[in-house]
């Protein structure tokens, strides 16, 4: 609906410019570019022994893309469903898989959601309604929410989910473990970032990352105190963010031929993220023992102007839709 896209994008306003005063961070080094002319509207990335997955936003059908970063080229193409609703991230799932999620709502009419774990990797192949595919349905526990982001803990590998919103987002976890043919109910677990286009896990299982169209913050797991965050480079339109085995964070965009970036973290984030782990097996952590972090200073003006403008440019907007 162009009005209620219009309105979002205005309501988004505010908290670009309060992007603005968060800390800066470098270009970003290109890793690769997608060479296939099939990748148009990359929405969600992931990292699968050493190679990169991703999917097409909405209106593509079910299949899943896997490029090799060395050259930008797609070495594989899962085809999962005929046609899903609104497919929006990936995650990784382990076993040389990953978890697809369908979990998009613009209109918020969904009643439910579903995620698949799904193969990937090198070669076409197709898994549409065969047992290699497991989807399941999630159901948001006060009704229909759009979402972006899917996230896996490590370890556990319990899914997270973040609602995409203005004010009120949300952070939310799946049952440990899922059920085929019931709702699955997701339970919040906190506050995230408003408008959230993708997240991840950093290796540690203590620490993730969620991003919008103009910057990413770290969180704690799972208290979610934000602990940092850094201005992303200038995409076309980010809906993408992967963190890799060692630590290091990428971003995608939309867009034919979209480069993935390499986004380095500023040294006390990038210390702190890859702490050591002290969970009871051991798992995850690289090697560096900091507790702390202080949060960069950075002013609060862009915030008040930004959200002034913005609930002024929202309630013009909803007057001059009052019956004449």
């Amino acid at each position: 609906m162009p009005l209620e896209r219009a309105l979002t994008a205005l309501a988004v306003v505010p908290f670009l410019l309060g992007a603005a005063s968060a800390p800066a961070g470098a270009d970003g080094e290109v890793a690769f570019r997608f060479t296939d002319p099939e990748i148009v509207e990359s929405s969600g990335l992931a990292v699968v022994d050493g190679l990169f997955v991703t999917v097409n936003d909405s209106g593509d059908t079910g299949r899943v893309f896997t490029v090799d970063p060395a050259t930008g080229d797609t070495v594989g193409v899962t085809t999962w469903a005929d046609d899903p609703v609104d497919v929006e991230a990936v995650a990784p799932a382990g076993g040389g898989s990953v978890w697809v999620g369908d979990i998009g709502d613009n209109p918020g009419t969904r009643s439910s959601v579903t995620v698949a774990r799904v193969p990937v990797g090198r070669g076409e192949r197709s898994v549409t309604g065969t047992t290699d595919v497991a989807t399941y349905t999630l159901v948001h526990p006060e009704g229909p929410q759009d979402a972006e982001s899917l996230l896996v803990e490590p370890g556990t590998g319990r899914l997270v989910v973040v609602s995409k919103t203005i004010f009120g987002a949300e952070v939310l976890e799946a049952p440990e473990r899922l059920r085929e043919g019931v709702d699955n109910e997701l339970v919040p677990v906190g506050a995230g970032l408003p408008i959230a286009t993708d997240g991840a896990f950093f290796p540690d299982g203590r620490h993730l990352v969620l991003r919008d169209y103009a910057r990413a913050v770290v969180y704690t797991w799972p208290d979610l105190e934000q602990v940092g965050e850094v201005q992303l480079p200038d995409q076309q339109q980010g809906e993408g963010i992967a963190v890799d085995g060692r630590g290091r964070v990428y971003v995608s965009s939309e867009g034919v031929g979209a480069p993935v970036l390499q986004v380095p973290l500023p040294a006390d984030l990038r210390a702190t993220v890859n702490a050591t782990d002290t969970r009871p097996d051991g798992s995850g952590g690289l090697g560096v023992d900091l507790t702390e972090v202080q949060e960069a200073e950075r002013p609060e003006w862009p915030w008040f102007i930004g959200g002034f403008l913005g609930v002024a440019v929202l309630v013009a907007l909803l007057r001059s839709m009052r019956p004449r």
